[in-house]
């Protein structure tokens, strides 16, 4: 039986064009095309940041595509 590791890894929330959340490790440079969005913590924290500012999961340019149509 393996114990599993506890997650030291200190993460940010980036944000894409899209508008859309994701996390990554702190100390590693953003993948292409992700910026900082400004919070950094635990794993945990990060995600429930995301959790309770991403309210809309549709893409940036779905969301003014619909916004257009009405």
């Amino acid at each position: 039986m393996s114990e599993e590791r506890e997650d030291t890894t200190i993460y940010k929330v980036v944000l894409n064009d899209e508008e859309q959340y994701s996390i990554w490790p702190a100390d590693r440079e953003n993948a292409p095309g992700w910026k900082d969005e400004g919070k950094s913590g635990s794993k945990q924290e990060c995600l429930d940041y995301i959790k309770e500012v991403w309210t809309d999961m549709r893409p940036k340019s779905l969301r003014e595509k619909m916004d257009a149509q009405k």
